[in-house]
C-alpha cells in the first residue's frame, strides 16, 4: 500500500521530509500537496517537488484526504494543527518539541486516542547509526556502568536566516534549550533507558533580539541513577555537538553525524559498526517506524507519551531558571 501524504508547513525542514518520502519510494509514500501560507516558500516547494499547493491547511485535509500528515509550523500552532488532522482520520508525523506545554501534549494525546491514528514525533536522535550505536554500547555493559553523561551544544542561534519566530518566547515556547535543548533531554532519556527526574538550570538572556534565552546550563538527575550535565550555546563561537559518555570502565564520545569512539589505553577509538538498519537518512528512518506502527498497530519509538516527557522536563528548567532552584520534574 502506499500512503498519500500532506505536508502542513514549507520551512527549511519540509525538503528533509519531501526528500525521505522520495527516498523510501512510491510503493510506500506518495507526497500529494503541500500548505503554505507564505506564497512564494509555498510555490517553491510544491514546484519542485510536484506537489498540490494550499494556502490553508485545514482546506488542504478535507480536501486531499491524506492518510499521513507531516506537521512542520511554529511550535505553538502544533496542539491545533495535530488535534485537526487526527480528527479528520490523518496518522501524524509532528515535528519536535511535541508542543509548548504538556498541557497542549495532552489534548494531542487525547485526540490521537479518540480518532484512533498513529502519531510519531520527529526526535531524530533515535534514527542515528551512531546514536544507536552508543545506546547498544550502553546496554551491553561493555565499558561498566554509566555513571554521568556530558552533552554539549554550540550553534550559532541568532543569525538573520532563523525564522523570527523562533526568537519570541510566545510562538517557539523558549529559545535554544526548547529546540536545541529537546534533543539533549532526548539523547539523555533515550540513550539510558531512563527518565529525567530533577534538575537545576541557569540560562541567559543575552541576545541583541527576540526574549528567549541564547545559552543555558542544566544539571539533570535520571530515575535511574545517572547524572547528565547539559550545555547549550547560541552566542558566536565554534559549532560543536558532542556527548560525552562516563562509565566505570572507560568512556565513550559520541560526535553527532561524525560517529562514536570508546577509550582504550588512554586513547579514543573508532567503533566500527555499519549501521545497516537504519544508514539512510533519520528522516527515513523515522517515516519506516511510523509505517511500521501504523501496520503493526503498536506504538512508533518516539511516541507522543515519550515526546510529552521531554516537555515536561523543558517546563522544569525553565522553573529552575526562574525560581532559583532545583526543580522535579512533574
Amino acid at each position: 500500500m502506499s500512503y498519500r501524504v500532506a505536508l502542513i508547513g514549507a520551512g527549511g525542514i519540509s525538503r528533509n521530509h519531501l526528500d525521505a518520502i522520495r527516498q523510501l519510494g512510491l510503493e510506500r509514500l506518495t507526497a500529494v500537496a503541500v500548505a503554505e501560507p507564505d506564497g512564494v516558500k509555498g510555490r517553491a516547494v510544491a514546484t519542485e517537488y510536484g506537489l498540490n499547493l494550499y494556502d490553508d491547511y485545514r482546506e488542504m485535509i478535507v480536501q486531499e484526504k491524506p492518510d499521513i500528515a507531516i506537521i512542520a509550523l511554529p511550535h505553538h500552532l502544533h496542539e491545533e494543527c495535530a488535534v485537526f488532522c487526527a480528527a479528520k482520520g490523518c496518522h501524524v508525523l509532528l515535528e519536535k518539541p511535541m508542543a509548548i506545554s504538556s498541557a497542549s501534549c495532552e489534548a494531542i494525546l487525547t485526540a490521537v486516542r479518540e480518532a484512533g491514528v498513529t502519531l510519531l514525533v520527529g526526535h531524530t536522535q533515535h534514527y542515528l547509526p551512531a546514536n544507536r550505536l552508543a545506546k547498544a554500547l550502553i546496554e551491553s555493559g561493555r565499558l561498566g556502568k554509566l555513571v554521568a553523561i556530558h552533552d554539549t551544544r554550540h550553534k550559532a542561534y541568532f543569525e538573520e536566516e532563523r525564522p523570527r519566530w523562533f526568537l519570541e518566547k510566545e510562538k517557539a515556547g523558549g529559545g535554544i534549550l526548547m529546540n536545541l535543548g529537546a534533543h539533549s533531554i532526548d539523547k539523555v532519556q533515550w540513550l539510558t533507558g531512563t527518565r529525567v527526574t530533577k534538575v537545576k538550570a541557569m540560562l541567559s538572556y543575552e541576545a541583541p533580539i527576540g526574549n528567549v534565552e541564547g545559552s543555558g546550563v542544566v544539571l539533570a538527575e535520571t530515575d535511574g541513577g545517572i547524572c547528565a550535565v547539559i550545555v547549550q550555546s547560541g552566542y558566536a563561537g565554534v559549532a560543536k555537538d558532542e556527548t560525552e559518555l562516563i562509565f566505570t570502565g572507560g568512556m565513550a564520545r559520541l560526535v553527532s553525524h561524525q560517529g562514536l569512539w570508546i577509550s582504550r589505553n588512554g586513547e579514543y577509538e573508532p567503533v566500527d559498526g555499519d549501521g545497516a538498519q537504519y544508514a539512510e537518512s533519520p528522516f527515513a528512518a523515522q517515516l519506516h517506524d511510523l509505517l511500521d506502527a501504523i501496520e503493526q498497530y503498536s506504538e512508533p519509538e518516539c511516541s507522543g507519551e515519550y515526546a510529552k516527557s521531554v516537555i515536561t522536563v523543558l517546563e522544569a528548567v525553565y522553573r529552575s531558571q526562574a525560581m532559583g532552584v532545583e526543580q522535579v520534574v512533574d
